[in-house]
């Protein structure tokens, strides 16, 4: 075990949260306003009562960008936890399909799962995430019969009460930096860092946001306002109907 230094974790989250607020311009810059209506559920906007376009495209516009940020920030946050790792343990981004990180300690292989938080799969998924486990170790064990091999679901934020699933093991938020690290208090060191630039970098992204409303807002009334309303019937039928056919 090699205890990491602060100064090296923040030199890592400064040269790469960049590929963060990169990731999260980009996706805006690509959207188009029909692919994501028709990926969104009209019937719930109409629910919630809203009657400014304006208010409708910017719930379509935040709901899209929220999935892809946690995404696009979720992969940071794994980028991190293999760094920290590798640098305390020698451990290694696996190539091992459903497995993201591998490291030995105390004659033990661990193989990690790393997620962004708790909450993060229905039961489907936790059981694909544990035949990768169970496939992984029949794996490692096929060159190393001898080899003790505990799996770990790691959360990079929030709390688990229970641990101890059977099979894998599930580490959130403190505990899971200290799982890869051996230090207790790596959770809050990380946060200060993070804030490299994110000033400048939340501007520049403010501005493309504005650009993208409007011209939304435009291209939504142009399809869907009449007489100053929303056509509730055309959107939906753009949305759901079996056979679509534009007015124009």
């Amino acid at each position: 075990m090699y205890p990491i230094k602060i100064e090296e974790v923040s030199q890592y989250i400064e040269q790469n949260i960049g590929y963060f607020h990169k990731g999260r311009l980009d996706s805006l810059k690509k959207l188009k306003l029909y692919n994501i209506l028709q990926r969104k559920n009209p019937y719930l906007f109409k629910a919630r009562n809203i009657l400014l376009a304006q208010d409708l495209v910017k719930l379509l516009l935040d709901a899209h960008l929220s999935s892809q940020e946690e995404t696009i920030f979720g992969n940071f946050l794994e980028g991190l936890a293999i760094f920290v790792n590798q640098k305390v343990y020698n451990g290694w981004k696996s190539s091992t399909q459903g497995i993201d990180l591998e490291f030995n300690k105390d004659n033990i292989r661990y193989i990690v799962a790393i997620k962004s938080g708790p909450n993060w799969g229905n039961s489907s998924q936790i059981r694909k995430m544990q035949d990768d486990f169970r496939k992984a170790k029949q794996t490692i064990r096929t060159s190393n019969s001898n080899l003790h091999v505990i799996a770990v679901n790691g959360c990079c934020y929030g709390r688990n009460a229970k641990t101890d699933k059977g099979d894998y093991y599930k580490y959130c938020g403190q505990k899971f930096w200290e799982f890869i690290s051996g230090n207790p208090d790596l959770y809050l060191k990380i946060i200060k860092p993070l804030g490299y630039s994110a000033r400048e970098k939340n501007d520049e992204f403010q501005e493309e946001y504005a650009q993208i409303t409007n011209k939304f807002t435009i291209e939504f009334s142009e399809k869907f306002v009449v007489n100053g309303e929303i056509n509730w019937d055309a959107l939906v039928k753009f949305n759901s109907a079996e056979i679509y056919k534009s007015k124009d």
